[in-house]
């Protein structure tokens, strides 16, 4: 199982990760440093494990938010759906009413065309 080295809040890890995760974990350790260096910054120097905690309830905060507008995301993707579905067929009925119409138009038109072939004379 490969491994790798990050850097959090000054002190280096070593990490043991799947095989080709190594860039994504490094990246994830990177942004979660940023992420304690931005708190560090703001509250300043308050212990190593606090700060760590802090940071990291920031981080699940973050996540919780994004898993709340994901699921808004997705209620609204369904509901779009549905409408879609919906709009689908009332098109399909329309265009069913439509053909009926239009195959009462043409029985219409033809039995005028056999009574204007009976009655009317045929000219040569």
């Amino acid at each position: 199982m490969p491994e790798v080295n990050v850097e959090i809040n000054g002190r280096k890890y070593r990490m043991a990760c799947e095989e080709g995760q190594q860039g994504h974990l490094i990246a994830l350790a990177e942004r979660f440093n940023a992420s304690v260096e931005s708190l560090k910054g703001a509250v300043g120097e308050i212990g190593d494990n606090r700060l760590t905690v802090m940071a990291g309830i920031a981080v699940l905060d973050e996540l919780a938010e994004a898993e709340r507008r994901i699921a808004a995301l997705e209620a609204e993707v369904e509901e779009l759906t549905q409408a879609g579905h919906q709009i689908a067929d009332e098109l399909e009925a329309t265009e069913q009413a439509f053909a009926g119409k239009l195959d009462q138009a043409a029985r219409v038109l033809n039995s005028i065309a056999g009574v204007l072939d009976e009655t009317a004379p045929l000219q040569s």
